[in-house]
């Protein structure tokens, strides 16, 4: 608890009893937000490499930036957008241009002013070269009107709900330009001291411990944000983050947060409450990768056959205690739009995917019909646990299996930097709108050496990549869903990667914490809105 006193860490559990049977977001407090208060909060996985990492960098620095950094629209549950830094995104009756509406009278932490300069270069020199990718690959220009108002021309139409979903993920976050202008975005030290136009203002990052973040007494909504301090902090396993819950010290941890086991002790006493909801626009996978830069691993029966070793509902019931469950085909069961059944299936059938490798040229000779190297990404407990199923089961057809679970900062280096791999084990959030979320895993274009979470295995399929290029300027919403489940049925039958269980996340709460779990992506949402019934 490094320079934070008892004092700050217990928190007062009055009114908990009321409240013991009330789920957090579906609560309604008859009295007004109360403001004040110190949230302690964590998630599920481990420390971020950065506080802010400009490429993405996985959900540990997405989850620390999105406090401090502002996109212009946000996505609510039932897929409507709402306005955040932009008032208003209006598309051209052709579809090839767009114009942005900015709110008035916001600043940047520092006091400088916030305006259309910030947007055109953050669409010109951040989002379309390093963040968003293919997303923007018909943009043709952008121009700021007046200091309030971008215009935005594409070489192709370009859909509605895809280039919001753009704007409103997590490719779309809105860094100052009188900051980056003329550095490297990537390498840029404030990213470890973000700045940004959000309701909360990094204080000091103790790293091994907690970043601490004091509330913008100039955030454009002067109602908000109703706490005065939010603290995140970290632990190594998630029986700690359990410890930490019933000592007060926690009041909300994201994204599967403790021990599956330890929810039901944890909430039996109406003191905390389990919520589901908040993840529809960021749906989580365990994902198994196949590093085609390996001879074997280029034969798609070989990995057609490991997939059919594999026993998913295994894995869903045993490891993640019923909080997943087996996925089908690439798009999470929880896209309400793009997902379908109609999907090459590899149902658990150890004794086809021998036959399978046999007829692939690889029949057990000296005990053995193949070695391989196993890289099972450790930032989750539950990792570490099928890396050691999946040697199992990859033994049990007669595949010799070298199994390493290295660290977070190891694991991104081996599978996204130097492809140290032959088959991986890693886990990505996926929002609902395909690309570039889901789509960057697969396409030519998503190979980028050392950018975390993109297409580390190496595979390219130019037909793919059509589908793809045509998704993103179809603004008929029939054909596009169209092209987004031919996406699916490809990438299924090819299975480059695919996703072995589609996760049920959870988050914890203490009952007097208000106003959580509301929006489609609450894990990287400002938090602005979160209040303490104490």
């Amino acid at each position: 608890m490094s320079r934070f006193s008892r004092r700050d860490f217990l928190m007062t559990t009055a009114g908990a009893a009321l409240a013991s049977r009330l789920s957090g977001p579906a609560f309604a407090a008859t009295e007004a937000p109360k403001r004040g208060g110190t949230l302690l909060a964590t998630w599920g996985g481990f420390e971020p490499q950065s506080l802010f990492v400009p490429p993405g960098g996985g959900s540990s620095p997405y989850f620390t930036s999105t406090k401090v950094i502002e996109r212009l629209v946000r996505l609510t549950v039932d897929l409507k957008f709402e306005p955040v830094l932009a008032v208003d995104i209006k598309p051209a009756e052709d579809f090839r241009s767009y114009l942005i509406k900015l709110r008035e009278g916001v600043t940047w932490h520092d006091g400088q002013p916030f305006t259309a300069d910030d947007v055109v270069f953050n669409v010109l020199e951040y989002w379309k070269p390093i963040s968003a990718g293919v997303s923007l690959d018909a943009l043709d220009s952008a121009e700021a009107v007046d200091p309030l108002t971008v215009l935005l021309k594409f070489k192709a139409p370009v859909p509605e709900f895809f280039l919001k979903s753009v704007l409103a993920g997590k490719s779309g976050l809105v860094i100052p330009k009188h900051i980056y202008a003329g550095s490297n975005i990537i390498t840029n030290p404030i990213n470890n001291t973000p700045i940004g136009t959000g309701p909360f203002k990094v204080k000091e990052w103790v790293r091994g411990s907690h970043v601490e973040y004091l509330r913008n007494e100039k955030y454009w909504n002067p109602s908000l944000p109703y706490l005065d301090r939010l603290v995140i902090r970290w632990w190594q396993d998630p029986a700690s983050r359990s410890a930490a819950f019933e000592a007060n010290q926690l009041d909300i941890g994201v994204f599967n947060p403790v021990p599956m086991p330890d929810v039901p002790r944890l909430t039996s006493g109406g003191k905390f409450i389990a919520e589901t909801k908040g993840y529809s626009n960021s749906a989580w996978i365990t994902t198994i990768e196949f590093n085609q830069r390996r001879d074997i691993f280029k034969k798609r029966e070989v990995r057609q056959a490991l997939m059919q070793a594999i026993d998913r509902q295994f894995i869903s019931d045993t490891i993640f205690f019923g909080r997943a469950h087996p996925s089908i085909g690439a798009i999470p069961s929880s896209n309400a739009i793009f997902f379908t059944k109609d999907v090459q299936d590899y149902p658990f059938d150890p004794k086809k995917a021998a036959k399978m490798l046999d007829g692939a040229g690889y029949p057990v000779k000296s005990g053995s019909r193949f070695g391989l190297n196993l890289v099972s990404a450790g930032w989750f407990e539950e990792n570490v646990k099928i890396g050691q199923y999946l040697k199992q089961a990859f033994e049990d057809i007669d595949i010799t299996v070298d199994l390493a679970v290295p660290d977070r900062a190891t694991s991104l280096k081996r599978i996204y930097s130097d492809y140290d791999y032959d088959v991986a084990v890693s886990n990505n959030s996926g929002s609902i709108e395909l690309i570039p979320s889901t789509t960057q895993y697969y396409t030519t274009d998503g190979i980028v050496k050392g950018a975390a979470f993109r297409n580390a295995t190496g595979y390219s399929n130019p037909k793919l990549d059509e589908i793809v290029a045509k998704m993103a300027v179809e603004t008929d919403e029939p054909k596009r869903i169209a092209l987004g489940k031919d996406f699916d049925r490809l990438v299924a039958l090819e299975a480059p990667l695919l996703p072995m269980v589609d996760l049920e996340p959870v988050t914890i709460a203490r009952s007097d914490v208000r106003n959580h779990s509301t929006t489609a992506d609450f894990m990287g949402e400002s938090w602005a809105e979160l209040w303490l019934d104490r």
